[in-house]
């Protein structure tokens, strides 16, 4: 199967210039191609680990990647569907999260082996030179406004207003274009799909300008069974920043996606062969309960983003918060991260720590009478292990790393005191 059969096979494909010439480009010889992210904020996020896998795929089937730091367009921000204008960022700002990104993106494309190896840029590089003139009778001027206004990321602000930054967007987008098919021979571009307009704006520029003809990818919002945006987790984004997401809440995101998502999560977010998710499928159908296909999700995504040793310790975190293992096992920090959903109690250094009043003191029962039913009843466990002595009194060695103790009352209500 050829690369762009696969793209479509995988639900890749949303929209493409002409299809026909796209394919047999594919097919015939190396093409090189470009995805372009706007810092917007300091790392990437599921949404665009899409686009990234998917120049990955590329890349493994002979095409050479560039990936386009958007330090110039940044600092305008993209008006596509949004309901109002982006708060604009400072240029340290917008420099401080390129380097960032440019990091990131380094995981997970080859920028050493080969003739496809792939290239960073920066469009900050070459509308640093461009002066305002020169763009309005170089470029501007291949532009109708007719034009501007029909694409749809115009022409949902019409109503509540666009300024003339936001506007010019999209020609600074298909300069873009225009400026890598004159460096590198750029002639693919790939995106969201909510960046049709923005990306063809490129390709009637190097036809106009250049007389090329380029060719668009837009990749498919990836929704899940509810169409609701996939990616997002009570409101938040799943980054690929371990410090604004940790690889266990990436793994539990993985594991708890729903029954009807899974498999085509499989062919969208991993690079396994479209037979063995066949085969997972089957498996999976047959006893959905076992959550294989999420299991496999999470140790494939998990792995890729993050690294082998950090999905272990997720699925390490995981069964012993779950499972009721021994949590002196853990750092401080994974249980924090594993139960922040947890109440916390501040205990002070001359708190008495008989574990009766603690459980009164911290909130944890309403009563001594409560307190000691619970603990002879064995309804009481300090960092997993079951207490049933009404004397017991907390030590430095029911304290994780000096800074935590976790009290679980029954099976699932935990209660962390800290010091």
């Amino acid at each position: 199967m050829n690369i762009f059969d696969e793209l479509k096979a995988r639900g890749l494909i949303f929209q493409t210039t002409d299809e026909d010439a796209l394919r047999k480009a594919l097919t015939e010889g190396m093409v090189s191609y470009y995805v372009g992210y706007d810092p917007t904020a300091d790392s990437l996020h599921l949404g665009n680990l899409v686009q990234i896998l998917t120049m990955r795929r590329l890349q493994l089937a002979g095409h050479k990647p560039y990936a386009l730091v958007g330090g110039a367009t940044g600092l305008i921000g993209d008006p596509s569907f949004k309901d109002s204008e982006r708060a604009l960022q400072t240029k340290d700002t917008v420099t401080q999260w390129s380097g960032k990104i440019r990091a990131q993106l380094e995981r997970f494309l080859d920028f050493e082996n080969g003739e496809n190896k792939a290239e960073m840029t920066n469009n900050y590089n070459w509308f640093e030179k461009l002066t305002f003139i020169d763009f309005l009778r170089d470029v501007g001027k291949h532009f109708t406004v007719n034009y501007m206004i029909s694409k749809d990321s115009v022409k949902s602000r019409m109503e509540t207003g666009i300024s003339y930054t936001e506007f010019a967007y999209q020609i600074m987008q298909g300069y873009d274009f225009y400026e890598l098919n004159q460096l590198h021979n750029v002639t693919l571009q790939l995106g969201g799909s909510d960046q049709w307009g923005n990306m063809t704006a490129g390709t009637e520029l190097l036809r106009r300008k250049a007389d090329k003809q380029g060719h668009v990818i837009t990749i498919p919002l990836i929704t899940d069974s509810t169409g609701k945006k996939f990616g997002k987790s009570e409101g938040n984004a799943v980054w690929l920043d371990a410090a604004k997401t940790s690889p266990y809440e990436m793994y539990q995101f993985w594991l708890n996606v729903d029954d009807a998502d899974a498999v085509k999560m499989l062919k969208i977010f991993t690079f396994l062969s479209l037979e063995e998710i066949a085969e997972i499928e089957k498996e999976f159908d047959a006893a959905r309960h076992e959550r294989l296909a999420q299991k496999v999700l999470a140790r494939e995504v998990v792995t890729l983003v993050h690294g082998k040793d950090a999905y272990e310790q997720a699925v390490k975190t995981s069964e012993i918060l779950f499972g009721g293992g021994d949590l002196r096992q853990l750092d401080a920090k994974s249980i924090l991260t594993g139960l922040k959903a947890a109440p916390q109690y501040q205990v002070s250094a001359d708190e008495n720590l008989a574990l009766v009043e603690l459980l009164i003191s911290s909130g944890i029962v309403n009563s001594k009478r409560q307190a000691r039913e619970d603990i002879t009843n064995g309804a009481i466990y300090i960092n997993g292990e079951r207490v049933q002595d009404l004397e017991y009194a907390l030590s430095d060695t029911d304290k994780i790393e000096g800074q935590l103790t976790v009290i679980r009352r029954g099976k699932k209500k935990n209660f962390i005191l800290t010091y």
